[in-house]
């Protein structure tokens, strides 16, 4: 492994103001006489370390590309050790509820979203509204001269296919291959945002209902699920869900909400059934609740920087909300996009990459990958940018579960690498089967 950093401007339109030091990572080509070159990572969030990611490589990328590509990642500007962004941790922590009930909440999220905006701002330094993903793009683009390559290879996951999707707009002549694994579709605006996200979490929990119909490995197996589900939400409202894992604690809607969502991602179906099973019957469980590091803070920082989000007042909120909660009846909001949203009212400091259509491709063939239930990057973001990129683009699909597509079965494994080490793109409407999923989550 090697380990380096990269000067870069913190303003690319002040390219010789201040800057900062971005961390960059490689792993060498395991046979450095037959490689084929750069494979770039980013493993999405925003808020993910591609340092990390390419320390982790030798489990998730197969021994071939291995052998043939040097991978290297870089934590992006904000993230871990590229200047994080960072805020006052008692001010996190002080973050009122993420749903917005009425008129007075919505006005305190909107003053707290400033006061923090204005706190990140002063302990972060001049870097603070410069972490966007056009921003992180020319950052790529530096990094791809560093390593004197001509062209690149890329892969990035989730958030991280923005950035490949822009990167490819803007820098077509330097990429050899783009794998997009669980595509962001940046063409949204936020009323199909939130309504996409919310269709998809739903379509996850009807996923999961039919699987405890059908297995006796779920726990609430031979019961209602959703009857179930709703009587937990009823009792959320209320202010009375215990949390069968701290009793003391009370679930909100979002929290337990937040919990199928997060069972989903795996997906993790053998542990959502035991905590319904659980919390309908008030039973402890011995997990512990997790423990949240919060002094770094770059997800709404990135994200409120990427996306317009333009909601007058409690009202309009409401009435957006409302909209997406139509198509989510169980669930009723994606976390994810509700927090993404909410995190943002009241931003006052302007988007300086807002949402916008891709151009049709000008680089070689485009492979991207999704999951057909996928509970973050809906797969109709995929068919959408595929669209978009034109001819170029073949999407595999995997007819399973889950965030993120690599690495879950051979046959996608197969189509990946195949056309990383031979650009042979993927057959239109190809697809892969599902994997029933295990007990430890993974499916």
């Amino acid at each position: 492994m090697q380990c380096a950093s990269l000067k870069v401007p913190v303003d690319w339109a002040a390219p010789y103001g201040p800057s900062i030091q971005v961390a960059v990572a490689r792993r060498p080509a395991a046979d450095p006489k037959n490689r084929i070159g750069t494979l770039l990572v980013n493993p999405g969030g925003p808020g993910g370390s591609g340092v990390d990611f390419t320390l982790d490589s030798t489990s998730y990328f197969s021994p071939e590309l291995r052998k043939r590509f040097d991978i290297v990642g870089f934590d992006p500007r904000g993230v871990s050790r590229s200047n994080p962004i960072v805020c006052t941790t008692t001010l996190l922590t002080a973050a009122p509820p993420i749903t917005i009930d009425t008129a007075a909440q919505y006005t305190t999220a909107v003053a707290y979203n400033r006061r923090l905006a204005d706190d990140c701002a002063e302990q972060t330094g001049p870097l603070f509204g410069h972490v966007d993903t056009l921003s992180i793009v020319r950052d790529t683009e530096a990094l791809r001269a560093a390593l004197g390559e001509d062209k690149i290879s890329f892969y990035g996951a989730s958030y991280g296919t923005l950035l490949g999707e822009q990167y490819a707009a803007r820098y077509p002549q330097r990429i050899r291959a783009l794998v997009l694994d669980s595509v962001m579709d940046h063409s949204r605006d936020i009323d199909g945002f939130l309504s996409a996200e919310a269709l998809a979490v739903q379509g996850s929990f009807d996923q999961f209902v039919r699987w405890c119909d059908r297995s006796t490995e779920c726990a609430v197996h031979g019961r209602d699920v959703r009857k179930l589900w709703d009587g937990l939400l009823a009792s959320a409202r209320r202010g009375t869900l215990k949390d069968p894992y701290s009793p003391t604690y009370k679930l909100s809607v979002y929290e337990l909400t937040n919990v199928a969502f997060g069972s989903f991602y795996d997906p993790q179906w053998h542990s959502l059934g035991i905590f319904i099973k659980e919390a309908v019957a008030g039973v402890a469980g011995k997990r512990a609740r997790a423990v949240v590091d919060v002094s770094e803070h770059i997800f709404p920082a990135a994200f409120c920087d990427d996306w317009v989000v333009p909601v007058t007042g409690y009202a309009d909120l409401r009435s957006r909300m409302a909209r997406a909660a139509g198509r989510a009846p169980q669930m009723g909001f994606s976390p994810l996009a509700l927090s993404s949203v909410n995190g943002c009212l009241g931003w006052t400091r302007g988007t300086s990459n807002p949402q916008v259509r891709l151009p049709t491709a000008r680089t070689g063939p485009v492979l991207l990958v999704n999951a057909r239930y996928d509970p973050a990057t809906p797969h109709v973001w995929a068919r959408n940018v595929a669209a978009q990129l034109g001819p170029k683009a073949s999407l595999l699909t995997y007819e399973g579960w889950g965030h993120t597509v690599y690495g879950r079965s051979d046959c996608i494994n197969a189509v990946v690498d195949r056309y990383l080490l031979t650009l042979k793109p993927a057959a239109t409407g190809a697809s892969c089967p599902a994997i029933e999923p295990k007990a430890a989550g993974v499916g």
